[in-house]
């Protein structure tokens, strides 16, 4: 007898994650993969079918893989330590790792912009898209993760058109570039400052960064400072040149964790002395390190962090009920997307099913041929042979369409069904 085909097994999907949740974002440059190409080399090493799409921002580090192996937690650990040349116990503290539909929503909420630091930004669909073009055009992903990445582009999209998530500013660096922007018309033409290299430095460089507009970077190390501008943009320059230079710049960004007042009266009445032209001032620091004074110094215009919270804060009550929306149609597009796998994996079963038993008709119908072909003449052995192609289809035909069925009503969990079909039709059992 003919061994019978082993049938599909279930396409295991993973996500391995570090976001800016887990580790600050100034730190998360040292999970990063420096030579890209050697990364996706040594992940497809996971399994002999592995797809493997990594996006890399500088908000998060993420590798999606695929493969008909069930995904090894520890192994995958193991990689990102070799290729980073970080200890293994510092990704275990960080990583997150999700499989099956919870990886899969994951990417669609990613797509959708509800994962993000700002909550329904744009420009991570654009990342998503260019990291899954070069991992397509690279030939490390194939029919596996382009039918899940496809999905998720499509479900960003259809957030961002159907719902308004990402109208208005909500993360405080938004919206003091935005206060900016209606202070002074043409950013890309000023000379601005950002005085620290937290969170809120990092939300302002973001904002600016989409917006195309240079920027100068510093904190209290220029060593910082470059590790700043590394994953989040920016020119870095020494503290102490920063602040006495204050007079060359139109607007400063200030959002330091320093326990006195960093810009004083003193220092600004200093810097516009010399200067011709209005400055502008965002204290983004809690507590507060811009002397509240220099807002009576000619020219100053000082904007504080309980201004811009209010606008924030104004912004995401709308977005709020925006996410809802967004929620319900990714937990539709979801579980859409787990019906086409239910219905791939069932037809990869049937074909299965008819190809192992086309296999046993040609044998049969060989042998009974080899007894009679003297009799018959080429157009009978035709006929034959197109007559048992038809009794198969035929007989088959009802049952397979019955485990569509079921598939589809979910009675039975696709894998009892698969190991019924397995030992309905293994012939060698």
């Amino acid at each position: 007898m003919t061994q019978f085909e082993p049938l599909y097994r279930e396409q295991q999907f993973c996500n391995a994650r570090i976001t800016y949740k887990k580790a600050p974002i100034h730190l998360l440059e040292r999970f990063t993969f420096k030579n890209i190409n050697s990364a996706y080399a040594r992940f497809r090493e996971i399994a002999p079918d592995s797809e493997c799409v990594i996006l890399q921002t500088c908000n998060r580090v993420e590798i999606f893989l695929s493969s008909a192996e069930t995904q090894d937690e520890q192994k995958i650990l193991g990689i990102w330590s070799a290729v980073t040349g970080l200890p293994k116990v510092d990704l275990s503290d960080n990583v997150e790792i999700s499989f099956g539909q919870e990886a899969i929503l994951h990417l669609l909420r990613l797509a959708s912009g509800l994962d993000s630091l700002v909550v329904g930004e744009d420009q991570i669909l654009g990342q998503v898209r260019r990291s899954f073009e070069f991992s397509r055009c690279n030939g490390h992903s194939s029919s596996n993760l382009s039918l899940i990445f496809t999905k998720a582009l499509k479900t960003g999209s259809k957030v961002r058109t159907t719902t308004r998530l990402n109208k208005g500013n909500v993360s405080i660096g938004s919206v003091a570039v935005g206060i900016a922007g209606n202070y002074f018309d043409d950013l890309k033409s000023r000379s601005i400052l950002i005085i620290g290299s937290g969170e809120g430095a990092s939300l302002v460089a973001k904002s600016l960064r989409q917006r195309e507009v240079r920027f100068m970077i510093t904190s209290r190390t220029l060593e910082r400072a470059k590790s700043f501008a590394d994953t989040a943009g920016g020119y870095p320059i020494a503290f102490e040149s920063a602040l006495s230079g204050l007079t060359g710049y139109d607007i400063v960004f200030v959002s330091t964790t320093a326990p006195y007042f960093l810009i004083t009266y003193e220092r600004i009445s200093k810097a516009m002395s010399t200067r011709n032209k209005g400055m502008l001032v965002l204290d983004l620091s809690n507590p507060r390190t811009v002397e509240d004074q220099i807002s009576t110094i000619k020219g100053i215009k000082l904007i504080n962090m309980d201004q811009i919270a209010e606008i924030a804060e104004n912004n995401l009550k709308f977005r709020k009920n925006e996410i809802i929306s967004a929620e319900k149609i990714i937990d539709k597009e979801a579980k859409s997307f787990v019906d086409i796998l239910k219905s791939k994996r069932v037809e990869q079963l049937i074909d299965s099913v008819f190809r192992s038993v086309d296999v046993l008709r040609e044998a049969e119908l060989d042998k009974a041929m080899s007894i009679f072909s003297a009799k018959l003449g080429e157009e009978d052995k035709r006929t034959i042979r197109e007559l048992s192609r038809s009794i198969v289809s035929t007989v088959l035909s009802t049952p397979m369409n019955n485990l569509r069925k079921e598939a589809r009503i979910g009675r039975v969990s696709e894998q009892d069904l698969i190991r019924i079909v397995e030992s309905m039709f293994n012939y060698d059992t």
